[in-house]
């Protein structure tokens, strides 16, 4: 039972990253060109469903398989938890006052980007463990993680990129999103301050 349950939530960890990298991006480029919030999450989920699909690809990849032989087994083993994801993810974001028309650079965004993925994280955990005990999701993946033994050639140039590192730099991300955000919001009351004088 352990097992499933570390498995479940390595598998969901790993989802997470990727969703959480589309969806920034998305947002950074739909709030970036002006787009209305509707197309920004269009972008954000689009982004979110590629991201997550290449970082589970790379790996498989680099363990032999084609491209769209690893297309078509990521497929089946993460739409519904990273649909689930984005679900849950969009959902809090639109509950949170003001988190959907905060800009980049404000503390709701950030506060509220980290309050809604830690809820996503929690809404797929259940799915991917129920996967797992089926044999399905990221079951499928771990069939072929370790069976192409020495990688050669061109494979070799594929990175390795272990979750708990993706997970580093996306909370140090996310974390100096906020201190910039901190650190305007403060000018800026220094500012009105100053200028009420």
């Amino acid at each position: 039972m352990q097992g499933v349950n570390s498995m479940a939530a390595s598998a969901t960890l790993h989802c997470l990253t990727g969703c959480a990298i589309g969806e920034i991006v998305g947002l950074i480029v739909g709030t970036a060109a002006g787009l209305a919030n509707g197309w920004t999450i269009a972008l954000s989920v689009a982004l979110a469903f590629v991201f997550g699909f290449t970082l589970s690809s790379l790996p498989l990849v680099r363990a032999g398989l084609s491209v769209g032989a690893a297309l078509s087994v990521v497929v089946a083993a993460d739409t519904l938890s990273i649909a689930t994801m984005e679900l849950v993810d969009n959902l809090v974001m639109a509950i949170i006052p003001g988190a959907m028309d905060a800009g980049l650079v404000n503390v709701v965004f950030w506060v509220g980007m980290m309050i809604s993925l830690t809820a996503a994280f929690f809404a797929a955990y259940p799915v991917n463990r129920h996967l797992l005990q089926r044999g399905k999701g990221h079951a499928l993946l771990h069939e072929h993680h370790h069976g192409g033994g020495e990688v050669v050639g061109a494979r070799r140039l594929i990175p390795s990129l272990p979750t708990s590192s993706l997970v580093a730099v996306l909370v140090a991300f996310m974390l100096g999103g906020l201190v910039v955000s901190i650190a305007d919001e403060l000018d800026g009351d220094r500012s009105h301050a100053a200028a009420g004088r």
